[in-house]
């Protein structure tokens, strides 16, 4: 009886071991031997420092200056099963990211540490170490036998000295990882981001436990700290970081023509929304890391559901088709970016209506970002004034309620129309910064570095009896990404994407055919 027979023939496997019953692999030691040899010499690696090493290095002395005589733990995360022994594709949390400058899919299990020092000096508070597991050796089982790291199955993995040279920190294997936060454990605080990676979380609450610090409140105050730290700070945005963004929208503005080019085939098909779904898709993945979020291809009255993502709708020539759709670049930062394009190519009467009063609140929040002295609320406050008014004009607010009445805190009734906030920032996650304290955000003064959105919309229900019949089933959103500049005025990245309308017109025209 052979080795492979053998063990799939036990009677005392567990449940987790029956997920291999499939697995035809030899185990006998000649076998290893041989797929072990006879392999030349890898390709030299040629790769240089990465751009975003110094960029990323800065980041990390800005958090340590927060945290002077903490250890700070940064997984990327793990894998994540998909369906059985079928992982999705891997991405490491964005604070992982933000910290290291690695981006794409740089590495399942990996840790960030930053360890003090406590010398006294006016220096960096911290020096840094990059967990993670490097790949083996072509002697090992793992070489060929392990579907999730070996080099047969995923590719071949870097080594420590590869990714010490490409990002400047200093690497050790992810198995002394337990030992190094350990160390002088009883004489310092450690915080981790908690939410990354539960197996590091565990690791580093048994080293708190065994040195002391049992009170979990405590330990969950430190990590909210460094977690609402590490979100705020990405709330401003250095150089490299703003060249990403633009890269992202460039990938994106491809993307959208070619959903447009797609525009007669999807009008054709059943469900024509995956159509356009799947054209900006393809170009996403193929000249970027992939998409940011999932694409919210609506057409007609389904673009009044705000997270329409199952696409699964017809494309009439009648329609508009609100398209929210956001190409990730290779460092992982994204854009997002809302148009809503006419089928046809020209918006119907009711249609144009709609549009101009949303670009017109688009307009008025950017103009506000331009002045001096605003708060990132203002953005909002300044597209729902335009709104309110318009709604008032048309005859939807409660009778007798004004624009300015519907606008004060006891109204709102305008809110029926847009139940969204119009601006959040963006960068490495689509809604950047989310754990910012509310100061720090939304009250904040708007400063150079700031990435956001600008992103009115109305959103009028087939069944809402409150409008018109003419605006029944239709929805407008115009999103636009926006940075400040060093000099203080507010600049849209997107300003090469139509968003006027008879530019959009003209564009869905030029290249719909």
């Amino acid at each position: 009886m052979t080795e492979e027979k053998s063990a799939a023939s036990s009677d005392n496997q567990t449940l987790a071991d029956r997920g291999n019953n499939r697995s035809r692999q030899p185990a006998n030691s000649a076998f290893r031997e041989f797929i072990g040899s006879n392999w030349g010499p890898r390709p030299e690696n040629t790769q240089g420092r990465n751009e975003s090493a110094p960029w990323a290095a800065a980041r990390r002395e800005a958090l340590g200056k927060l945290f002077p005589n903490k250890r700070l733990v940064i997984p990327a995360g793990p894998l994540k099963v998909r369906n059985n022994d079928c992982d999705y594709r891997f991405r490491p949390h964005s604070a992982f990211a933000h910290l290291t400058g690695t981006g794409t899919d740089f590495e399942p299990d990996a840790v960030l540490v930053l360890d003090p020092i406590r010398d006294g000096g006016q220096g960096p508070t911290h020096t840094a170490v990059l967990y993670f597991r490097p790949r083996a050796s072509r002697s090992s089982e793992e070489f060929y036998g392990d579907p999730r790291y070996g080099e047969l199955w995923v590719g071949v993995r870097p080594s420590l000295e590869e990714v010490e040279h490409a990002t400047g920190i200093a690497c050790a294997h992810i198995d002394s990882l337990g030992d190094a936060l350990a160390k002088d454990a009883g004489t310092l605080e450690l915080c981790v981001v908690s939410e990354a990676d539960p197996s590091v979380t565990e690791l580093v609450n048994q080293v708190r436990s065994q040195n002391g610090a049992v009170d979990a409140q405590v330990n969950a105050a430190n990590d909210a700290k460094l977690l609402e730290a590490l979100a705020e700070l990405r709330l401003i945005k250095d150089q490299w970081e703003i060249e990403q963004l633009e890269l992202a929208v460039s990938v994106t503005k491809s993307g959208f023509e070619k959903l447009i080019r797609s525009l007669p085939r999807a009008t054709e098909h059943w469900r024509g929304e995956r159509v356009l779904e799947g054209a900006f898709g393809a170009v996403a993945r193929e000249e970027g890391n992939g998409l940011g979020y999932d694409t919210i291809a609506a057409s007609g009255n389904h673009a009044n559901t705000l997270h329409w993502i199952n696409n699964d709708g017809r494309v009439l020539e009648s329609d508009m088709v609100l398209v929210d759709a956001g190409a990730e670049v290779d460092s992982l930062y994204t854009a997002d970016v809302t148009r809503t394009l006419p089928v046809s190519g020209t918006f119907s009467e009711a249609q144009r209506k709609i549009y101009q009063a949303v670009l017109d609140a688009a307009d008025a929040s950017f103009a506000k970002a331009n002045e001096p002295g605003v708060r990132f609320r203002d953005l909002h406050n300044a597209a729902m004034e335009v709104l309110a008014e318009r709604l008032e004009s048309w005859g939807c607010l409660p009778e007798g309620v004004t624009a300015a009445q519907s606008l004060s805190a006891e109204g709102q009734y305008h809110r029926r129309w847009m139940v969204h906030g119009t601006s959040h920032h963006l960068g490495l996650d689509v809604h950047d910064c989310a754990q910012a304290r509310r100061e720090m955000y939304m009250d904040a003064l708007l400063e150079p570095g700031m990435c956001f959105t600008i992103e009115p919309g109305l959103y009028f229900r087939a069944d809402d009896l409150q409008v018109p019949e003419e605006l029944r089933g239709q929805a407008v959103r115009i999103e636009d990404d926006i940075v400040i500049d060093p000099d203080g005025s507010a600049r849209r990245i997107t300003a090469d994407i139509p968003r006027d309308t008879d530019d959009v017109e003209n564009w869905v025209r030029s290249l719909r055919g």
